[in-house]
């Protein structure tokens, strides 16, 4: 393990696992947990033998229940991290820049979405690459409920996923969903027993590392301007990535490859 404390990374081979490590406060993000995110992903962005990440939390109950209401309650907030920060504005933007650097890894990164996520953990999946959910995972953003609306990226990422209708509802309501439901509007990509979830992360996770890294960094580059951009600009990027990661040059062997199967 390269880091004991509320955040853990593990890096096996070309695979670096990121845990939520606070189990008994169902890994309620409080400042260890935001500060150890912040390090962990600054920490892969500069091991470039990792190819892919995992994201996932400690114990059988919880990805995350969000952010720590007793931390808040003390009168302690999650900006308080960032002491030296103008409060206010530039405090809470660098929050959410927190999240926004695991979306912006050059890696794929799935989360493997174990239990309750909650809050700010629910924000944090939505910039995550893949999202797989074991079959009692809850999903909800109760912000709404305690007199804020959530501010760490949702209001923008969660409509570009399930579309405006469906997070307005969810955004609104601060109703929970169970994870055949998340799995019908698309917050989540698969879901499985919970003791396959694991499993099923780290198979597709090496499958993922197996293939050439320029071609999965370049593809996860493009799909992501997408989100951002009109369709010909986002056409013409992943033109100039397709050429740049030089999948022309390997697609002859590739083809050769399934030739030679068939």
């Amino acid at each position: 393990m390269a880091n004991q404390d509320a955040v853990q990374l593990d890096i096996e081979d070309s695979i670096a696992t990121v845990l939520l490590n606070r189990p008994k406060a169902l890994n309620a993000f409080n400042h260890e947990v935001l500060s150890g995110l912040q390090q962990i992903a600054q920490a892969i962005k500069e091991k470039p033998a990792v190819r892919v990440v995992i994201m996932t939390g400690a114990g059988d109950k919880a990805f995350s229940a969000g952010l720590d209401l007793k931390m808040v309650a003390s009168g302690s907030g999650p900006m308080d991290i960032f002491p030296s920060y103008r409060q206010g504005y530039d405090s809470l933007y660098s929050l959410k820049m927190i999240f926004t650097m695991y979306e912006e890894l050059a890696v794929p990164v799935i989360a493997a979405i174990n239990g309750y996520c909650l809050g700010a953990a629910f924000e944090l999946i939505l910039c995550c690459d893949i999202r797989l959910a074991c079959d009692t995972a809850v999903f909800g953003l109760p912000e709404i409920q305690l007199g804020v609306i959530p501010d760490l990226g949702s209001t923008q990422r969660l409509p570009r996923i399930v579309g405006p209708g469906i997070a307005k509802e969810l955004i609104i309501t601060g109703r929970r969903i169970d994870a055949a439901e998340a799995l019908r509007v698309r917050l989540i990509d698969h879901v499985y027993p919970k003791d396959q979830l694991m499993v099923e992360a780290k198979k597709l996770a090496e499958e993922i590392a197996r293939i050439n890294p320029h071609l999965i960094q370049g593809a996860k580059r493009a799909v992501n301007l997408a989100a951002s951009t009109p369709l010909d600009v986002g056409l013409r990027m992943e033109t100039d990535v397709c050429l740049s990661s030089g999948s022309g040059a390997t697609m002859g062997e590739a083809a050769q490859g399934f030739v030679k199967k068939e």
